[in-house]
C-alpha cells in the first residue's frame, strides 16, 4: 500500500540521514523524499512517499518518533489530505507543428511553458502523481522528451489539522 508520511523535526545536521537510515535498515524503499524549512527556520518538514507493508511502516514510524530531533510524525494517507508534485519536462520542439502540440498539451494539463529555446521547450506542471505521469505519457507520444525532473510528493492534511509545534 502507498503511504505518505510527514515528519516535523528540528533543522539540525544529520537529522535527515537518521530518518532515512531507519527506512534503509528495514529494507523499506523510499519512492520520493522532499525536505524543506518550514515558516520557522529552526524546523524542517520531510514528506516521504513509500510503498510497503503496514506493520513495517508502523514500526518505522514509532522509531522515527523516538528520534531526538523529531517533533511530530503523521501518516497523511490515514486522513483526508492534499498531495502535489511539480515536474519540469524539457522537450524537443523543432518545428511549428510540434511547438503547437506541446503548447496544446501543456494547456490541457494546465501546465506552463517556462523556458523557450531554438529547439527546446521546458514545461512546468503541478498535480498529483497520476496527473504528472499521464502528462509525461502524452508528451512522449507527441515529441521527444529530453529530460524530466520531478520533485516528489508533498502533502498536507485537509482542514484544521496541522503538523506543528
Amino acid at each position: 500500500m502507498r503511504r505518505i508520511v510527514s515528519i516535523l523535526l528540528e533543522n539540525e545536521p544529520g537529522a535527515l540521514s537518521r530518518i532515512v537510515g531507519l527506512f534503509s535498515q528495514r529494507a523499506f524503499n523510499i519512492e520520493s523524499l522532499c525536505v524543506a524549512e518550514t515558516n520557522e527556520p529552526t524546523l524542517s518538514r520531510i514528506t516521504i512517499s513509500t510503498f510497503g507493508d503496514d506493520k513495517v511502516l508502523e514500526q518505522i514510524t514509532k522509531q522515527v518518533n523516538k528520534l531526538v530531533d523529531v517533533i511530530k510524525v503523521a501518516d497523511l494517507t490515514e486522513r483526508p489530505h492534499i498531495e502535489r508534485e511539480i515536474v519540469l519536462v524539457k522537450v524537443l520542439a523543432m518545428n511549428n507543428k510540434t511547438r503547437t502540440e506541446v503548447k496544446r498539451i501543456a494547456d490541457i494539463f494546465r501546465g506552463d511553458i517556462v523556458d523557450v529555446g531554438k529547439q527546446i521547450y521546458t514545461v512546468q506542471l503541478t498535480g498529483d502523481e497520476d496527473k504528472i505521469s499521464s502528462f509525461i505519457d502524452v508528451l512522449n507520444h507527441e515529441t521527444e522528451i529530453i529530460e524530466v525532473v520531478r520533485s516528489g510528493t508533498v502533502g498536507i492534511a485537509r482542514g484544521e489539522k496541522a503538523l506543528r509545534v
